[in-house]
């Protein structure tokens, strides 16, 4: 299969994940921080690891500042749910992932008060409307730094400056930029970051994280075992163990590890361009065909690597079963858990959007090959 849904999930991994995750199973068995004996020790050894090269990673103050979880939807509800009260006031943006918009929904339920700024397609959300719109109750600023639908570029350094001369709390939604674009949590003032493990970090499903500024506290979203003062009744107030009860994913941390060491020896910068290259490919070979409508800017400078497509004439679900089953391309079709976003695309009620995104280990012949079946579509030969 051509695999063009990197944002979903990284389909193609380095060999070097495939091979740590079968030795943490083998070889680091034991349970972290649980026991003394050897293979305890040593898959602690492997999430310490982890641990150290994510924080090097988003340029982050040390490895305490990483807590690990299952995945970057668990991450964002402890950054939303673990800070804001009833009577607080959140800014959010049009481009949201469910995964920030519905617990912001739990939280109007419950009291809070939540702004939604309406961004640019091209050019995302304007750091001026967050600025006016802050309020003396707002507590947080939550927003994604990618838009997993328009492939949208927010300026997240712009924002984190508002928010820390205002002395607001800024959370960033990283679910399609860790990994693919050079983050600093310091220099950009992020106080807290959700990222996932197995999307740009090449790692396996079932990881994920949240960078958390030590100036920031959060009420832990989960209690229990922590390995460590088992005597206190109360969840610790250590970090990261705060905030990781039960026990860690060793395998999955041990194939993170992995893929961010392949991330930092290839370089973000090189990555970047490689996804860059594909998706100007991508756009050029489509532009031509007047009935093929590309939502979001129509420059590979101006975007991720992951686009949003319609075709006049077909409901978006029908292409990618096309694209699946006679051309054995594999993306994704309807809303992908974004409605704030087909809202602002005007694609909400229409079947969504045919999502295209291509990652660092496609090839240009696998885009070739989707620019030619798209055009079969698109000139009505199926």
């Amino acid at each position: 299969m051509i695999y063009l849904d990197y944002a979903a999930t990284s389909g193609r991994k380095p060999d070097q994940v495939y091979t740590a995750v079968d030795q943490a199973m083998r070889e680091r068995s034991g349970n972290p921080g649980r026991s003394g004996h050897k293979l305890s020790l040593a898959a602690g050894e492997k999430v310490a690891e982890a641990r150290f090269l994510c924080s090097r990673l988003l340029h982050a103050e040390s490895s305490e500042t990483i807590a690990f979880g299952v995945n970057t939807t668990e991450a964002l509800n402890l950054g939303i749910l673990g800070i804001v009260k009833p009577g607080d006031h959140v800014i959010t943006s049009s481009l949201e992932h469910n995964s920030v918009a519905r617990p912001l929904e739990h939280l109007k339920d419950e009291g809070a008060e939540v702004t939604k700024i309406n961004a640019d397609l091209e050019k995302g959300v304007d750091p001026d409307e967050v600025e006016a719109a802050i309020k003396d109750n707002t507590r947080l600023v939550v927003m994604t730094h990618i838009s997993n639908v328009t492939g949208t570029v927010n300026d997240v350094a712009a924002i984190g400056e508002i928010c820390r001369r205002h002395g607001v709390t800024f959370l960033v939604d990283a679910a399609q930029s860790a990994g693919a674009r050079p983050i600093d949590v310091q220099a950009m003032k992020i106080d807290m970051l959700a990222f996932p493990g197995h999307k740009c970090l090449l790692g396996p499903q079932g990881t994920g994280g949240l960078y958390i500024n030590p100036n920031v506290d959060l009420k832990p979203l989960i209690t229990g075992g922590t390995g460590t003062q088992s005597e206190l009744l109360h969840q610790p107030l250590s970090r990261p163990e705060r905030y990781e009860s039960g026990t860690l994913n060793v395998p999955g941390l041990a194939g993170l590890a992995a893929g961010v060491d392949f991330i930092m020896k290839t370089g973000i910068d090189v990555i970047q361009e490689k996804e860059r290259s594909l998706i100007s490919r991508l756009l050029d070979g489509i532009l031509p065909y007047d009935n093929i409508k590309i939502y979001g800017s129509v420059s590979a400078d101006d975007r991720a690597p992951v686009l949003s497509l319609t075709i006049a004439g077909y409901e978006p679900q029908d292409i990618s079963i096309y694209l699946d089953q006679i051309f054995d391309i594999g993306v994704r079709s309807g809303l992908h858990c974004a409605p704030y976003a087909h809202e602002a695309i005007g694609t909400l009620n229409t079947g969504g959007t045919v999502r295209i995104s291509p990652g660092y280990f496609t090839t240009e012949e696998e885009i070739d090959a989707c620019i030619e079946a798209l055009g079969i579509i698109a000139r009505g030969e199926i």
